[in-house]
């Protein structure tokens, strides 16, 4: 099951845009003072409801949709200080319940004696040390750590997982020596973090019984996932699920998920997948399952009900776009995720042809090369690749994909704190198609997305179409660890364009923008191409991608 967020977390900073030009005139100046102070009181009763609404979906411990209600409002208001709290806040409530429903993790915190356990803690750390793109803050840290354990301390399940029971009293002696501890311990490298980490767990352990090898947990989790919001820690599940990804394949259902107002929307069906087949649709949205009221749980939670063993069947209620309720039996199975999607012909006069790729992964090279090959024998002249939605993949597959069209000249270059991670991907001659090419993005084209994107714009080689992409300029790589199963995400790099430009923060303009698509694109299998009877709404940008295509072809 993928469960994602739209639009992705993200570590933007939005830059405010210059509302007025001061001019030197005193009454000019004096008029822009008083309208921008209005702005500013304006603002202030924006965040101050925004806040409100946000601690509301809090107090439900809805915390995967607290967290995309505090990423938008920060992309509206960049800062802020109170949002940046309660964004932080929500997203140890969600990382913490998202770890104690991982049944992976579960039977490593049942398995793993405290020995083990800080060792995890420091070889984690050691991977930190070795290939985080930036030097670490190893004090933070430490303070992230007592904070997830607070947030833990206070967590049902967290409190039965570990089988505690303490007062009020019993907790408030443990979160003030805790608090000494951080006030009083220097932690200035990795080896005074896992120092430190032990003196809490041996004090959770004597205030309130807690194991030790817990806390130890909670500081690992916490030392990935307080880097950046692409960095995390991995369960033994979660990373075999991440290569299974790779790979183009997984035990589930077939649809990826958004948490959308107490529910799971579907914004995707995987073609071929048990979901399709059962009749489940992009917009429907999950309200029960197995009987059970999806807002009377948490994502998590329900993230958890929908996956388990193949051959297993789960009931599933949804609300159509209509209103209509349907219940399905669904059966979990292996399913194939396709590398590409669509792959047509879609004008023959002027033999456009036409490829979605929903996400970079190890096969997409091969099926490409195979794709292009068949659209050749149809008459292909010109093509658009359709790259919105797509959130990245393997920066490999990307790169390969882009030498198909660069005969030369940088593809992307990657740089990173060691010298070990910084590479300069070039373009080989052999093998290149010179078919004229159209590329369509939007704000959900991320990463590997951007890599290709951005070398087919500075390398001249084709038009970019839609909408300015996510902005995420960092690539990471996949460490597994030696216990338990458990690995960690790190980001490893910065990339910057064959023009050095960066990505992060930034991302990649089209050369011809289009707003956004009236379909969504992840729907675009009911959205009509040209000449096709449909009731769908018209895909403005695919148009604008095929007339461009088309032009390309008059010109030659």
């Amino acid at each position: 099951m993928l469960i994602r967020f739209y639009s992705p977390l993200a570590a933007c900073v939005v830059a405010c845009g210059t509302l007025f030009t001061v001019s030197i005139a005193a009454a000019q100046s004096e008029t822009v003072a008083v309208v921008a102070e209005q702005s500013t009181q304006f603002s202030a009763e924006a965040i101050a409801k925004t806040v409100t609404a946000g601690q509301r979906l809090e107090s439900e411990q809805r915390w995967a949709d607290a967290l995309t209600h505090y990423e938008k409002a920060l992309r509206q208001f960049p800062g802020d200080a109170q949002l940046t709290q309660r964004f932080e806040i929500s997203r140890l409530h969600y990382s913490l319940a998202s770890r104690y429903q991982d049944r992976s993790y579960v039977a490593a915190l049942g398995t793993l004696d405290s020995n083990a356990a800080f060792d995890l803690l420091s070889e984690m750390l050691l991977k930190i040390d070795t290939h985080y793109v930036s030097t670490p803050v190893w004090a933070q840290f430490a303070q992230r750590g007592i904070a997830s354990l607070e947030v833990g301390l206070y967590d049902t399940k967290f409190q039965q997982r570990n089988n505690l029971q303490f007062n009020e009293r019993q907790f408030a002696y443990l979160r003030t020596e805790l608090r000494n501890l951080l006030r009083n311990e220097r932690v200035a490298n990795r080896e005074q973090l896992t120092r430190f980490a032990q003196q809490a767990g041996s004090l959770a352990q004597r205030r309130v019984g807690l194991n030790p090898a817990a806390v130890a947990l909670e500081f690992t989790a916490t030392a990935a996932g307080g880097l950046d919001h692409y960095s995390s820690f991995l369960s033994g599940d979660e990373l075999r699920e991440i290569f299974s990804q790779i790979e183009g394949n997984f035990v589930g259902l077939g649809v990826e998920l958004k948490p959308n107002d107490g529910l799971l929307e579907i914004v995707n069906v995987i073609a071929n997948s048990p979901a399709e087949r059962a009749g489940l649709l992009t917009g429907d949205k999950i309200t029960a399952i197995d009987g059970r009221m999806c807002r009377q749980m948490t994502t998590q939670e329900a993230d958890g009900m929908l996956t388990g063993e193949e051959g297993t069947t789960v009931r599933i209620t949804v609300e159509g776009t209509a209103g209509q309720s349907r219940t399905y039996d669904v059966r979990r199975e292996h399913v194939e995720v396709p590398s590409l999607e669509n792959t047509r012909i879609v004008d023959n006069e002027y033999g456009v042809a036409y490829i979605r790729i929903p996400v970079f992964q190890k096969s997409t090279s091969a099926d490409l090369e195979s794709a292009l090959w068949d659209l050749h024998s149809k008459g292909m002249r010109s093509l658009v690749i359709d790259l919105r939605g797509n959130p990245g993949g393997l920066l490999t597959s990307s790169v390969e994909l882009a030498d198909k069209f660069v005969a030369q000249g940088r593809i992307v270059s990657t740089r990173g704190r060691s010298a070990g991670e910084d590479f300069d991907y070039q373009a080989h001659r052999a093998g290149t198609w010179r078919v004229p090419l159209v590329v369509l993005i939007d704000e959900n084209s991320a990463s590997a997305s951007e890599i290709f994107a951005a070398a087919i714009r500075d390398n001249r080689r084709g038009t970019l179409v839609g909408q300015k992409s996510f902005g995420k300029g960092s690539v990471q790589g996949i460490f597994p660890l030696g216990y338990a199963g458990i690995g960690v995400r790190l980001t490893t790099a910065k990339f910057y364009s064959p023009n050095s430009q960066p990505i992060s923060n930034v991302g990649v303009q089209p050369d011809i923008p289009v707003q956004a698509a009236t379909g969504s694109a992840e729907g675009l299998q009911i959205v009509g191409f040209r000449g096709e009877s449909t009731s769908a709404a018209r895909d403005l940008a695919l148009d604008r991608a095929i007339d461009v295509a088309k032009g390309q072809v008059a010109l030659r």
